[in-house]
């Protein structure tokens, strides 16, 4: 066996250093060759450059698949099974063989070969980075060389006897394979094998996806090949469903809906996932978009919401009385920190601690309470929600009670007492309890001076409950804080008009009697009127640089000596 053979290849010298058994196989595309393989250096010594015995696997390659190091296949394919062989290989095919090293040492140590790497070749690649990672290879790439492979053939596999992956298949091929992974899939979930079946559409739709990676975007057969996919990702979203993997379903229907956004199918089910994870917002606007693309579903949709509607409810309740139960152990705990920490001062950390994670507890009821008052203001149940408003802010107001005014506790209590003040507000306002409004407001204005909605609430019961001056006051400060409502503001001045008169003619009053009750005696509005002009001169003798206050007193009085000289 010392004669060497040279193929029909230039720059290739084979030697058999072991004969194989049988004939020649034959090798058609897609076939499957399992050897052993040692990369020697064309020097004195002949070192070992790889060994793929010392990394306790065989290497594989698919004849006809471009695999990077191309004369391996011309090698490989001109051996017998069993055969042993020497190949002297020129610079010119050993190119791409620190590539191939680099990638099957990653291999070896269970690593992915492609990490790290840019969408560009290998070269590219190697060029970007400046080095494999391995000395060695680093000096081949440096200095190309003629290289020596000891090859065993292990195994030639027929192309049919195993599963081909999808990068071994061509185009043909992976179409007429879609629809038989479709009708595994469907006989699967027949079967109720949701996983398996879901394993079956989501091969089937990387092989569409592979196909139409290679079309142009908007050309016909793209946009078909994105049609075939729809039916195909909607039943995968249905398997993971039913086996509760919604976050699974929410990510492939958000790449679904992102292209086909007149997929019915994939707003329910995407609504279906969110509802099972709390997410009542998305769900409700993904249910929503299912009636509005097909009105035959409202009566789906209005059943769907409805139990939505009564799971949170009832979740609500259980974490309620969950943490209810929590505090009232915690509570008695408490009592018993705070005893110990008058007598010593060991404890003091402790305490802190359980104090701590109470106002955590509580903390977090509170938001519960203002998320179930949200739904029924939403629901229009203004009494039920006001309820859950007082409720929170019973507990803010507690823990406001343990902290000292100005701290940053304290401060970050204020910002969630102030929307449930607000929203307690809007409720009472529903309710008409307009007196309590102006009550609630009152005191939230103390702390929030200027604050745009307490005024236009307060306002609004003032206006309510006919009290003019106020409702005039309150009105002019929105228009102030905000311009954009100065129609708004009109539309309620005028409104508030037509409540005094309706109401001062409810009483039987006329317009005399009313403007005495407002204004006082004749000999009163006399010395009104008398103030006034003296108070007018006094202010137009004075420089023509006068304030926005002063103005606006000239402007009050004015009206005043107006209703006094009618009277």
């Amino acid at each position: 066996m010392e004669e060497m053979y040279l193929l029909k290849h230039p720059g290739v010298k084979k030697k058999i250093l072991a004969g194989g058994t049988g004939p020649l196989p034959h090798f058609p595309p897609g076939t499957k060759l399992v050897f052993h393989f040692q990369t020697l250096l064309d020097n004195f010594e002949r070192t070992v450059v790889d060994d793929s015995r010392l990394a306790g696997r065989p290497a594989e390659i698919f004849v006809g698949k471009m695999f990077k190091l191309e004369v391996w296949e011309t090698l490989l394919t001109s051996m017998r099974v069993g055969e042993v062989a020497e190949f002297w290989c020129d610079a010119v095919h050993t190119g791409l063989y620190p590539i191939v090293s680099k990638g099957m040492r990653l291999i070896a140590q269970g690593k992915d070969p492609l990490e790290g790497q840019r969408h560009m070749c290998g070269m590219g690649n190697l060029f970007h980075y400046h080095s494999t990672g391995f000395p060695e290879l680093d000096e081949l790439m440096r200095t190309p060389q003629p290289l020596i492979f000891i090859m065993e053939l292990l195994q030639v596999g027929d192309p049919m006897s195993y599963h081909r992956e999808s990068w071994m298949m061509e185009k043909d091929e992976k179409l007429s394979t879609v629809p038989l992974l479709h009708a595994r899939g469907n006989a699967l979930v027949k079967q109720r094998q949701y996983r398996e079946a879901a394993s079956q559409y989501k091969e089937a739709v990387l092989l569409l996806k592979t196909v139409q990676s290679r079309e142009m975007p908007g050309d016909v057969d793209y946009i078909s090949l994105g049609r075939m996919i729809v039916p195909l990702e909607l039943n995968y979203c249905q398997c993971m469903l039913e086996l509760q993997e919604y976050y699974e379903v929410i990510e492939h229907a958000d790449e679904l809906l992102d292209k086909h956004k007149d997929c019915v199918k994939g707003y329910y089910k995407r609504a279906k996932a969110h509802a099972a994870v709390w997410n009542e917002k998305e769900a409700r606007r993904d249910f929503n978009m299912v009636v509005h693309l097909d009105t035959t579903l409202a009566s789906l949709v209005q059943r769907e919401l409805r139990a939505l509607s009564e799971r949170i409810k009832e979740k609500y309740w259980q974490e309620k009385d969950a943490y209810w139960n929590k505090l009232d152990a915690k509570g008695e705990k408490e009592e018993k920190v705070l005893e110990e920490e008058k007598e010593k001062e060991v404890g003091e950390d402790e305490g802190d601690k359980t104090e701590g994670k109470d106002w955590q507890q509580m903390l977090r009821l509170v938001m519960l309470l203002q998320e179930q008052g949200n739904i029924l203001v939403k629901e229009n149940r203004f009494q039920e929600a006001s309820s859950k408003f007082k409720e929170a802010l019973d507990y803010v107001d507690f823990l406001k009670n343990k902290v000292h005014q100005g701290d940053e506790d304290w401060e970050s209590l204020e910002k969630v007492r102030l929307p449930l003040t607000l929203n307690l507000s809007q409720c009472l306002l529903e309710l008409q309890h307009y007196q309590q409004v102006v009550q609630l407001n009152d005191k939230l204005l103390e702390s929030h001076e200027g604050h745009f909605k307490a005024l236009y609430q307060r306002a609004r019961a003032h206006a309510a409950l006919c009290n003019e001056e106020e409702a005039r006051q309150d009105w002019a400060a929105v228009e102030k804080l905000d311009p954009q409502f100065k129609s708004l503001v009109r539309q309620e001045l005028k409104k508030l008009g037509e409540n005094l008169r309706s109401r001062h003619a409810h009483q039987n009053k006329t317009y005399w009697d009313a403007t005495r009750e407002k204004w006082g005696s004749g000999k009163e509005v006399a010395d009104e009127i008398d103030r006034s002009c003296k108070d007018r001169v006094d202010e137009e003798a004075e420089s023509d640089n006068e304030n926005t206050a002063g103005n606006d007193k000239v402007s009050v009085d004015n009206d005043s000596s107006s209703a006094a000289v009618i009277a």
